[in-house]
């Protein structure tokens, strides 16, 4: 078993329309993973079945079905990820990697990513760049240097480990409060903007309209504990991403609904200090680069 070994985990309800193409980008790897454990967390369509065909033709693909929350939400997916992860015990890998169900990406995507890892051995957490597809359309997504999407992250098995996996909680943070908390651990987390992957589904909308996707977006960042001089700096920037102006006024509304609430966020006081510090940071950094400055 090489250094290269990885494995995959996925989340899926009534991905039908999507996921076959996920398999085919995962199956056409010039690098397959040793598993990929596939979750259909009470999927009603044609998943399992489609899942299942698959696999009977490549060993690696395992199908696990799990009872979750009636409606779709973001802690019965975590549970649908910890029972999959749960069945690679005794499975020798060196990478794991979580993956939707949605997404599509070259036949060389994961041996470029083990690649970088073999490269930099602080590395904890690397991936591509999300595309966004809609309507024939590719829209790049606006994210920062240090953050991998959820939706394709991969981490070294020792970081991965060290942080405890993803936190069960209500929305959908646990992918950003695992990067925090690597970058906290020491780890290093990056994408890499030259290795993307196109994403057939509008992030976050789920069950939501684009509009509603946007607001929730808002909640998350202030229950992951932003600060909120980052929070409309960031929105103030992504105004070029399509909802444009509206996107970014819901997301901000969506934050400072929450802090008028008082919602209680799912990470410590010690967590919130260490991210805002990070933000703020950034945002000296680039006022100092900005341009026209002495």
């Amino acid at each position: 078993m090489g250094e290269e070994s990885y494995a995959l985990l996925t989340a899926a309800r009534n991905e039908e329309a999507y996921i076959e193409r996920t398999i085919r980008s995962v199956i056409s790897q010039t690098l397959v993973p040793e598993r990929w454990v596939i979750a259909s967390d009470r999927s009603s369509d044609r998943t399992e079945e489609i899942v299942s065909e698959y696999a009977r033709h490549h060993d690696f693909i395992k199908l696990l079905r799990v009872e979750g929350d009636d409606r779709r939400n973001f802690r019965s997916k975590i549970n649908a990820l910890q029972s999959a992860y749960a069945r690679l015990k005794g499975l020798r890998y060196s990478f794991l990697g979580i993956l939707d169900a949605d997404v599509t990406f070259e036949a060389d995507y994961f041996r470029k990513v083990l690649l970088a890892f073999g490269q930099d051995p602080k590395l904890g957490i690397a991936g591509g760049v999300i595309v966004d597809v809609q309507n024939g359309r590719s829209i790049k997504r606006v994210t920062s240097r240090d953050h991998v999407p959820g939706a394709i992250q991969l981490f070294r098995r020792e970081c991965y480990e060290a942080i405890g996996g993803y936190i069960r909680v209500k929305v959908g943070i646990e992918d950003a409060v695992a990067a925090v908390m690597a970058r906290r651990a020491g780890w290093k987390v990056e994408s890499f903007p030259e290795m993307k992957v196109l994403h057939h589904r509008r992030t976050g909308t789920a069950g939501h309209s684009i509009f509603h996707a946007r607001f929730l977006k808002g909640e998350e960042d202030y229950l992951l504990g932003y600060h909120p001089v980052f929070e409309l700096a960031k929105y103030l920037y992504r105004v070029i991403e399509p909802p444009y102006l509206v996107g970014s006024l819901l997301c901000i509304s969506g934050y400072f609904w929450s802090v008028l609430r008082g919602e209680e966020r799912p990470v410590s006081e010690d967590f919130v200090r260490y991210l805002r510090n990070e933000q703020i940071n950034k945002l000296w950094s680039r006022v100092r680069l900005s341009p026209g400055r002495n």
